[in-house]
């Protein structure tokens, strides 16, 4: 008798927590992360932990916001944590409900519950609906809406992400209250250190780079290694190294892929420039935008000046 067959392995994909956040909706992009394990964490230390030591075979987490700007704690736990790499990036359009327990009127609500984030993003339409209200600070929208299900907090409404309306019997009193309708958060699917996947002539490369001191002309410097290539960046932050005033990493987003001949010179560029480069992987835009570039940085630019150099050192006849 033939024994059956034993089921496939299944992965594991860390997210932000609990089910219905941006970070689960982001996830849901992932067309291998179907049917597989998702396990919800409480912070990004927590889900890149997972990953480095084994628990998780990547986790979803966000890395910028389109009116905040970037989120320092991914950024910096990035910068800090070895054996990570990106492997995609995700789009998620921000959009955010006033949600409340069943039964509940929108002139009832006197204490709204949220992140403090999500809470700036809505102070237009509070206060041209809720003039009065008062604030109750959350450490998530999604948990602020459960703890008031729950009773553990006197909120009457809590700001969320509408993925919650999905999870949970919840009173919608509004819809789309975010003061900016082009909102968007950029996610990051991170795993352990691979070989870069393929170049798709869409993509982005990204990295962690230290200046070498405070002095003048650092940072234009380190912005050379990638103008004089024709690179164009789509990121740049700088975030405080942490160890005396004066000294910071950037996080850079640089248009292009690792195996690109402009981009591999960048780095070389940068590796004899900086005291640390953290790599943080070449993956495909989310936008899947074609990277355009002059001529004179094509691929056969770079090995053509090469060979001639080599031809130079070799003492062979020039053309």
């Amino acid at each position: 008798m033939t024994e059956p067959a034993a089921p496939p392995d299944r992965r594991t994909y860390s997210y932000l927590g609990p089910a219905g956040t941006f970070t689960e909706a982001a996830l849901a992009q992932v067309p291998e992360a179907r049917g597989q394990i998702w396990h919800p964490v409480r912070n990004v230390p927590e889900a890149l932990a997972d990953v480095v030591e084994g628990r998780s075979d990547a986790a979803m987490i966000a890395i910028e916001n389109s009116v905040d700007g970037g989120v320092t704690t991914t950024q910096d736990a990035l910068a800090t944590i070895p054996g990570l790499r990106i492997i995609g990036e995700y789009l998620v359009p921000v959009r955010f409900v006033l949600v409340a327990v069943p039964g509940t009127r929108l002139e009832d609500v006197a204490l709204v519950a949220a992140h403090p984030v999500a809470y700036a993003q809505c102070l237009q339409w509070l206060g041209a609906h809720l003039p009065a209200h008062a604030h109750l600070p959350a450490s998530s929208n999604v948990a602020a809406a459960i703890e008031m299900l729950d009773g553990t907090t006197n909120a009457d409404a809590a700001i969320a992400p509408p993925g919650i309306l999905d999870h949970h019997e919840l009173e919608l009193l509004a819809e789309d209250i975010g003061d900016n309708p082009n909102a968007v958060t950029r996610f990051v699917l991170v795993g352990r250190t691979v070989a870069p996947p393929s170049p798709t002539g869409a993509d982005k490369t990204s990295l962690i780079v230290e200046l070498p001191g405070d002095h003048p002309g650092a940072l234009l410097d380190m912005l050379e290694q990638f103008a004089t290539r024709g690179i164009n960046l789509s990121l740049l932050a700088s975030r405080p190294i942490g160890d005396e005033l004066g000294r910071y990493r950037f996080v850079i987003d640089a248009d292009g892929h690792v195996f690109d001949e402009r981009m591999a010179d960048a780095l070389l560029g940068l590796r004899r420039f900086s005291p640390n480069v953290v790599f943080l992987g070449s993956y495909p835009r989310a936008d899947r935008a074609i990277v355009h570039y002059p001529d004179r940085y094509a691929d056969d630019v770079f090995v053509e000046a090469r060979d001639w150099l080599r031809g130079l050192i070799s003492g062979a006849p020039e053309d």
